[in-house]
């Protein structure tokens, strides 16, 4: 070929590192000039995974290759390739099998003879992958220029290695915008009661083994917080951790938002999509509301889960995955599992080690903890000075039972804050939090007078009293208070009550009573 020729096409590939294009589409550039330089119907770049050798993109070989999994033990050509600093070549009457033999896209229905040219490409001195080149007709590569050749293989190995650094970068950006982006970004877990200093053991002995971990409790006790310090703690601390709302997911675009897309896979996809597996592949990957993943989801899953692979909608490519799973519920999965609501199998596979985080109302004198950080965060958003909670509303915050937990806690000392600092009191040293700023619905006791199943007393004298059936009605409006406290959750219902979970069920079947689990 011409030196201009080859000139213009070292300075396109080096304009393609400057281009907002993904790394899929720098190496399937790459591949064209290859086949626009240098002699040849085919080309393929491949990546090594010990023990293979991963098609990353093809050229002139058929959609399927990017699918197969090379196994160098079984491919002696590209083992020789992989084996080599210099390039390799293998002549027409070469006896070692090709591995691209009947996936080079042609008239003829098999290939049985071609030239085949390959180089190792070499990333800081360790063998990232090969480059090859494979020719229809015997004799096509006698006439490749050394010195071409070898620059063209060193401005392959920067645009793979740049390709590799812009992805980086990139998947560190959309971490920091998607997931925990957050005006608290303090990673501390505060309180010192006795159930937050056993959490905090539970996250030291489970955090560093890599294992699966389900985190357990009720809405707003700060399961998001606990996944992020099981994270830090983590050998994966300095890699990345993508949060994911399994409730946020829609059935149509889960199986997408997981494992990403393909161009053209379906209405609307008019780009290749990375799913949330590959942007966390090396991290950890948070599934928040796991028990509200659809069903149909939930095998998919479980397939990824088993064989740490994915694959793109519309792909028939599998990606190699490697991810720690944390999920998070406020759901009863054992319940739902017994109720076919939600895979067994699957919830084998995330509980590998559950950790059950503590309601506010469990946690004593935390709460004052905890509304002092709150406090401290209001006064800087607010740009007002102190904010001081009286004794009477410290006894209020300490007494309520905190049916939304700590995120409850926090909207009502913003809600508290706000209304508080009115003119007049922004002038003083200190701005002092009252009752009267809280707005705390104290719980109402039941009133045994409106249980209307009780006869007044002018009648009780006589007329006889159904004592089951008062009971029961009794049990169930106490159940039902609770119940409207607790948003509907069962789990918490009956904790509150001092009742054992399933007999609490079994009571709420028997009384005929509703609610969310």
């Amino acid at each position: 070929m011409t030196t201009s020729l080859f000139s213009r096409s070292l300075i396109s590939i080096v304009s393609d590192l400057s281009t907002n294009i993904s790394a899929e589409q720098r190496y399937q550039h790459l591949l064209a000039h290859v086949c626009r330089i240098f002699p040849c119907d085919s080309s393929a770049l491949l990546k090594y995974e010990n023990p293979c050798l991963i098609p990353l993109a093809v050229n002139g070989l058929s959609e399927d290759t990017l699918g197969r999994r090379f196994v160098v033990s079984e491919h002696p050509r590209l083992a020789l390739i992989l084996a080599s600093d210099q390039p390799v070549r293998f002549a027409a009457d070469s006896t070692l099998p090709d591995p691209y033999d009947g996936l080079i896209e042609s008239d003829s229905k098999q290939l049985l003879v071609h030239d085949c040219l390959g180089v190792t490409l070499v990333i800081d001195g360790v063998p990232w992958g090969v480059l090859t080149l494979d020719a229809l007709n015997p004799g096509m590569f006698d006439n490749i220029d050394p010195m071409q050749l070898n620059t063209f293989i060193s401005l392959a190995a920067a645009t793979v290695k740049a390709a590799g650094l812009i992805a980086s970068l990139e998947q560190r950006a959309r971490y920091v915008t998607q997931t925990y982006c957050k005006e608290n970004t303090d990673h501390d877990m505060i309180g010192e009661s006795d159930c937050m200093r056993k959490l905090r053991n539970e996250i030291s002995i489970v955090a560093p083994s890599g294992l699966a971990v389900l985190i357990l409790g009720e809405t707003g006790v700060g399961k998001e917080l606990v996944a992020r310090r099981i994270h830090l703690e983590s050998g994966r601390a300095d890699q990345i951790m993508v949060y994911v709302n399994c409730a946020a997911l829609p059935e149509s675009i889960a199986e997408s938002e997981l494992f990403g897309h393909s161009k053209g896979a379906f209405s609307g996809a008019i780009n290749d999509r990375t799913g949330k597996f590959e942007l966390a592949n090396g991290g950890t990957l948070f599934l928040d509301e796991i028990g509200e993943l659809p069903i149909s989801i939930q095998a998919k899953l479980l397939r990824t889960l088993q064989n740490g692979e994915i694959q793109r909608v519309g792909s028939d490519r599998h990606i190699k995955v490697n991810v720690r799973i944390i999920a998070a519920t406020n759901r009863n999965l054992q319940q739902e599992v017994a109720e076919g609501l939600f895979r067994p199998d699957l919830y084998h596979r995330l509980a590998v080690y559950p950790i059950h985080v503590p309601a506010l109302r469990e946690r004593g004198k935390d709460v004052l903890s905890l509304a002092g950080a709150f406090l401290e965060i209001n006064q800087h958003r607010l740009g007002i000075k102190k904010l001081r909670l009286d004794q009477d509303a410290k006894k209020a915050l300490l007494d309520y039972h905190w049916p939304g937990n700590i995120r409850e806690l926090e909207h009502l000392l913003c809600r508290a804050a706000l209304k508080s600092a009115t003119p007049e009191n922004r002038l003083a040293d200190f701005i002092t939090i009252s009752l009267a700023y809280l707005d705390i619905v104290p719980e109402q006791p039941l009133n045994f007078s409106q249980i209307n199943t009780l006869p007044d007393s002018s009648a009780t004298s006589s007329l006889p009293i159904d004592f089951k059936n008062a009971v029961d009605e009794f049990q169930r409006q106490l159940i039902q208070q609770h119940l409207a406290a607790n948003q509907g959750n069962r789990a918490a219902t009956a904790r509150m009550l001092g009742l054992d979970r399933g007999n609490f069920h079994r009571l709420l079947k028997r009384l005929e009573v509703g609610g969310e689990t």
